[in-house]
């Protein structure tokens, strides 16, 4: 009796191209449970936690009343939802707002400059300074966010109640 026949079986009872498949199949399973590679995580197992504050500055928000805002939840003391890079952080404090003066810089007489508030009044544009607190990992590459590293120039998402919308990390301040 041939260990391979002419149709290709093994021993006569057994195609070796499905044995070859079973076998592939058997080492991706094992692959998967024994070596399931690494995290995808950025923070770092040996990371230390520390306070942080987050500045951010929210520029041409469009809303007619800046106050409907205020009085459902985005105010100092109160919590909003961040999505940091499309992944959802959680809820953080609001340590501080400010809604910022819209001005423009009017050309003076003796060729100076001067910024004066906007006198357009269907003005709906609203620029905002929120400081965020709340807990980061500090790692090698900075200060992380739940999966997302936090950086100066970076986007947030924040979403409450009556709002959604983007503004710019300027300034990062760990507490030591």
């Amino acid at each position: 009796m041939a260990i391979l026949d002419s149709k290709g079986r093994l021993f006569g009872k057994v195609n070796i191209l499905d044995l070859g498949a079973l076998l592939v199949i058997v080492l991706v399973i094992f692959g998967i449970f024994v070596f399931p590679g690494t995290s995808s995580t950025v923070a770092q197992i040996n990371a230390k936690t520390v306070p942080i504050e987050v500045d951010l500055v929210v520029r041409g928000l469009n809303v007619r009343d800046p106050q409907q805002l205020f009085a459902n939840g985005l105010q100092k003391g109160g919590k909003t939802k961040v999505i940091i890079r499309n992944q959802p952080y959680g809820e953080i404090e609001i340590k501080s707002i400010k809604v910022l003066p819209r001005t423009v810089v009017v050309s003076q007489p003796d060729g100076s400059v001067k910024e004066l508030p906007d006198p357009k009044a269907n003005n709906f544009s609203t620029d905002m300074l929120l400081t965020l607190d709340g807990k980061a990992q500090v790692t090698q590459d900075g200060p992380v966010l739940g999966n997302s590293k936090v950086k100066i120039g970076m986007p947030f998402e924040l979403e409450g109640f009556n709002y959604n919308f983007n503004a710019t990390v300027i300034d990062l301040r760990l507490q030591s």
